[in-house]
């Protein structure tokens, strides 16, 4: 990979060469001579045609994710989310059984790397509310989670952005079924259509920035919609903040400072 330094900007492949804009930068590359038969057929990439199976299943699970937090990610995500959690759902596809390339993604048996996971990774969630609490909990049956946050002060565990007023503790719980090779259809499916890829959000009221809270803030949500949950399938929870500025008695959402992280998974 080299960088253009030319004033002439190309697009698009030209004699063997590929030019490309990324992150702002002027990018060429020389175009790949192996072909996507020989890739799909050859002996000699086989390891690359299993890496290509599981990281299509990854990219399948994580878009399960994401969706299962439609609800509130347009706010507290960045624009490599859906890069950076295909990438941690890979790093997992290891511990599944089965053959190079068709390994399960066991997500239920491999939670722990996906708590304190950041949405935004600019605006980590505990840089921008760390207030004590002890939550969220979910419950053994994962049709139900809580929040507590004691009474805390918002100028010693709040960091607004500039223009804030008002902020919004939410909760957020989504359901991910793990995903395994089907044979016939030559692709990763989840273990179980239902739940998956669904979540709920629940806010709390909004909180002027200015000292005490003046009492606990309680967030629940309520899953029983989608019991019983099968074994194989992994609930999270996450803790998000979302800060408002008020006009005229009227709230509005400001385009920064937002965050939310996993916090439980079960």
């Amino acid at each position: 990979m080299a960088v253009n330094t030319s004033f002439i900007k190309l697009e698009g492949t030209l004699d063997g060469l590929t030019f490309y804009n990324k992150d702002g930068e002027n990018l060429v590359k020389k175009k790949t001579q192996v072909s996507k038969n020989r890739i799909a057929n050859a002996p000699e990439y086989q390891r690359t045609r299993e890496n290509n199976q599981e990281f299509g299943g990854s990219a399948k699970c994580g878009k399960a994710f994401r969706e299962s937090f439609a609800g509130i990610s347009r706010l507290v995500s960045d624009t490599y989310l859906s890069a950076r959690i295909t990438a941690k759902i890979r790093s997992i596809v290891p511990n599944g059984p089965g053959l190079r390339g068709e390994r399960n993604i066991d997500l239920v048996d491999n939670l722990e790397p996906f708590i304190g996971f950041n949405f935004n990774l600019s605006k980590p969630f505990d840089s921008q509310f760390n207030a004590p609490s002890p939550g969220p909990d979910i419950a053994d049956t994962k049709d139900s989670v809580r929040w507590n946050i004691p009474d805390f002060n918002t100028d010693t565990f709040v960091h607004k952005p500039e223009g804030a007023t008002h902020f919004k503790l939410a909760l957020a719980a989504g359901y991910v079924s793990n995903y395994e090779w089907d044979a016939t259809l030559k692709a990763y499916q989840p273990v179980e259509e239902h739940p998956n890829a669904v979540g709920v959000v629940n806010y709390s009221d909004a909180i002027d920035i200015g000292g005490m809270v003046g009492s606990d803030t309680n967030l629940d949500i309520d899953l029983s919609a989608f019991a019983p949950v099968p074994v194989t399938t992994a609930l999270f929870a996450s803790t998000a903040i979302v800060f408002y500025q008020k006009v005229n008695d009227e709230l509005y959402v400001l385009a920064q400072g937002h965050s939310m992280k996993i916090a439980a998974a079960k």
